[in-house]
């Protein structure tokens, strides 16, 4: 952690409970009472009839933003829904400041149809690095955390990712086909091969957890958009498994990744993923 500033490593062992509880509180005072309840003025299209947003999302948000830079002043936040309104602030991930990634409800589909996969991801970063992650699934009461170096938790019980079983087929979560490219979709396909089983994701921040615990072996994901990924990827890191672009690099959250790119429960299945979809034919 020689690279992280002291100042972060000691708010981060005074206050990681503090930004659980903040979480918590969101998901209490926004998300939770509006599940299964939702009526049809609090549900909006962004760029599809996929691409959902609800006054959860929005009003979680809110909350988080205020809570957050409350806790740890002269931060800034880039939560998914302030960068649908104002592109540009996304470009904070890039600059000097600690930034809390935040996507206030991850599986925005799931939650407005009453389905309980659906978590808050909320992450903190500075200068790229991430350091701190924490996903919670309300609606199960399940929270996951993780500090570099300090390992991940699980409802405070200890997670490692582990690795597959040798001989079975891997399993893979990928890109949904509802939110990718005809290109995209291509550059998935070398997956579809012998030895690997994939399948659509749902919430990738769950999908994420669900690698972190070694019930999934792997994500494999089309996109860069850090509030899905930040959180997840940190969490995997801190189970013992492993990121890798397409190219074979770690994934970096500020951008310009190698795309498709694969998390794993281990180094050696991030590799085996990583040089599938290096071997796509054009």
């Amino acid at each position: 952690m020689n690279d992280i500033p002291e100042t972060i490593d000691e708010f981060l062992a005074r206050h990681a409970d503090d930004v659980a509880d903040a979480v918590r509180k969101a998901a209490a005072a926004e998300i939770l009472p509006r599940f299964r309840r939702l009526a049809d003025h609090e549900v909006d299209q962004k760029s599809g009839p996929h691409d959902l947003v609800t006054d959860a999302d929005r009003n979680a948000e809110l909350f988080l933003t205020q809570a957050l830079g409350d806790l740890l002043p002269g931060s800034v936040v880039v939560g998914e829904e302030a960068v649908h309104a104002d592109p540009a602030s996304y470009e904070a991930i890039r600059a000097d400041a600690p930034v809390w990634i935040v996507d206030p409800v991850d599986g925005t589909r799931q939650f407005v149809h009453g389905d309980d996969g659906f978590c808050s991801l909320v992450a903190l970063a500075h200068r790229g690095a991430l350091l701190a992650s924490w996903t919670y699934a309300p609606a199960r009461d399940q929270l996951a955390t993780a500090i570099r170096g300090r390992g991940a938790r699980l409802n405070g019980v200890p997670l490692l990712a582990g690795s597959p079983e040798p001989g079975r087929a891997l399993r893979v979560a990928t890109s949904h086909p509802d939110y990718t490219t005809d290109e995209q979709k291509c550059e998935l396909l070398p997956l579809w091969t012998d030895g690997v089983a994939p399948r659509p994701c749902g919430s990738a921040g769950l999908e994420y957890l669900a690698v972190a615990r070694g019930e999934l072996d792997a994500v494999a994901f089309s996109w860069e958009a850090a509030w899905d990924h930040a959180a997840g990827l940190l969490l995997v890191e801190e189970a013992g498994g492993a990121h890798l672009t397409r190219a074979g690099e770690p994934f970096h959250i500020t951008g310009g990744n190698a795309l498709p790119f694969t998390a794993a429960r281990d180094r050696a299945t991030a590799e085996r993923i990583a040089a599938l979809l290096r071997g796509r034919k054009a």
